[in-house]
């Protein structure tokens, strides 16, 4: 929409955007830290795995990563960068009302086959990776298309979600195949996320997180972040504020509201459930929460606290398997 040009007349701290996300709304929604997603589209020939296939999309990455890098420094009043937990919590302490700004990429096919790369994006700032978009890839199966190709994690994804736990980049398992899911954390020996996922017994959509797959998320630790998307909430195609709150009171009540989030994908989607917008409406969501006697401690929970917490795990995870554990080597074929 946009092309990159973050220096267009409307592209102020006051200007309001055509979409769900700006800052005077951003403002408005109390938003205190978020992630970036630095997402490019899967490559056309998304069912070859080849390394060339992968070039546009690395290319496209480091360029995505580029911009949100440009954004923190051209609105330095704004935005604040952030790599870990404990930066988050110190600019929500030092410098209220500015955003914490992280990254994370959606999709395994953004690095290209190569671990190097990864580790590239983490040096960079990416602090998760969601293992796949709407592609399969060398390391796993996505959610779409159906037909699986691994069934699950292949073995290169197996190592690569360890070398993710090895660097600290949180495993993020939003898009894949509830088999790939189950793997994942099986695999994980770190906190895993759902980036933006709500629950299959509420809506009974593939992209959701069936219930056996939700309580392996809380024996792991992980958090599942709710999100936005209308097909995703409910099958009607009319969402409304309610029944997002009815997925997250679902996911709290079966696995506890230590292990749910809010991951709600604005301006990554055209429609919107009714009441929620925009980012400007976040608060409405945590009144309507309070309102079905969700305690203070669960929301506070909800609205950061759980995601920090489970970045915060990883970080120390990772510190403890660097000092141990050799990083993944790319096999470079004979020229």
């Amino acid at each position: 929409m946009y092309g990159n040009d973050i220096y267009q007349k409307n592209f102020t701290v006051e200007d309001r955007l055509p979409m769900h996300v700006d800052f005077p709304r951003l403002r408005k929604g109390r938003v205190g830290g978020q992630f970036w997603s630095v997402y490019v589209d899967c490559p056309e020939e998304s069912d070859k795995y080849d390394d060339s296939v992968y070039l546009k999309s690395v290319h496209d990455t480091f360029q995505q990563i580029d911009l949100v890098q440009r954004l923190i420094q051209r609105y330095p009043d704004t935005l604040v960068g952030a790599l870990t937990a404990a930066d988050v919590k110190m600019n929500f302490a030092r410098q209220p009302g500015k955003i914490s700004s992280l990254m994370g990429i959606e999709g395994l096919h953004q690095i290209g086959n190569s671990a190097s790369i990864l580790r590239a994006y983490y040096n960079l700032g990416v602090r998760y990776a969601t293992l796949t978009h709407f592609c399969h890839n060398k390391y796993a199966d996505s959610e779409h298309p159906a037909k699986p190709l691994h069934g699950g994690l292949s073995d290169a994804g197996r190592d690569l979600v360890h070398e993710m736990n090895r660097i600290g980049m949180m495993v993020d398992i939003s898009h894949t195949s509830a088999d790939t899911q189950r793997d994942a954390l099986k695999t994980s020996r770190a906190p895993v996320i759902f980036s933006h996922s709500n629950a299959f017994t509420v809506c009974k959509h593939t992209r959701n997180a069936p219930d056996d797959v939700l309580n392996m998320l809380k024996a792991n630790g992980g958090v599942i972040m709710v999100t936005f998307l209308p097909g995703y909430v409910n099958l009607s195609g009319n969402a409304t504020l309610s029944d997002v709150a009815d997925h997250i009171q679902y996911i709290g009540n079966l696995i506890g509201y230590k292990h749910v989030g809010i991951g709600s994908d604005f301006d990554g989607m055209s429609g919107v459930p009714t009441g929620l917008e925009d980012v400007s409406h976040y608060p409405d969501l945590i009144q309507e929460l309070a309102n079905r006697g969700i305690g203070a401690e669960d929301l506070k929970n909800v609205m950061g606290r759980n995601i920090l917490r489970v970045l915060s795990e990883v970080e120390t995870i990772a510190a403890k398997m660097s000092k141990r554990t050799k990083p993944l080597q790319d096999y470079i074929q004979p020229r």
